[in-house]
């Protein structure tokens, strides 16, 4: 038995310091060359912070790009998924509420042409990002609301689109929080 334990005890002490306290400093290391330096990447408008760019918010008004819908009501502290599969009569009802809803406000807008993330919420519940596309198909209900044209909706989100990690990681998106500052820096 003295065989065992003296060897399992020496690597859990070792696995106690690389785990508790070598890992999480290396990944703090690393996060200090990330945008935000470890504390997140913050978005600011007219100096001051209005969000995070990495956690979704929601958008409802019609001036503004709609954010992917979150089962945990937008809390960071309560980021999850719904754990609501395509066969439970409530996830069914609130996807469909979801389409009415957004189908109210984008009548220009047929039924299929509304991408599934719009009325689908993410794995976390927060995410920030939309595909190009599920920002695109909100561009005239922003250009009629803001009278502007829709060629100058559509710029801001081409030159706000991000191309995935060497055109190979993950399809393009473009941030929702970012996309709408963009918006209302267009007034000044």
């Amino acid at each position: 038995m003295k065989t065992y334990i003296a060897p399992a005890l020496k690597l859990s002490l070792i696995l106690i310091v690389i785990l508790s306290g070598l890992y999480p400093l290396a990944i703090a290391a690393i996060g200090k060359f990330t945008p935000g330096h470890g504390d997140g990447e913050t978005v600011t408008y007219k100096g001051r912070v209005v969000g995070y760019a990495n956690i979704g918010q929601k958008f409802t008004k019609d001036q503004y790009f709609w954010s992917r819908p979150s089962a945990a009501n937008y809390q960071a502290d309560a980021g999850a998924g719904s754990n609501k599969g395509p066969s439970n009569p409530d996830y069914i009802k609130d996807v469909k509420a979801r389409i009415d809803t957004f189908l109210k406000h984008n009548p220009d807008i047929k039924r299929e042409e509304i991408p599934a993330e719009l009325v689908t919420a993410s794995g976390s519940g927060l995410d920030p990002n939309l595909s190009p596309a599920g920002a695109r198909v909100q561009v005239a209900r922003i250009a009629k609301i803001r009278n502007i044209p829709a060629e100058q909706v559509v710029k801001i989100i081409d030159d706000h689109t991000e191309n995935p990690l060497f055109g190979l990681f993950g399809p393009p998106k473009v941030n929702v929080l970012k996309l709408n500052v963009a918006l209302d820096e267009l007034k000044r």
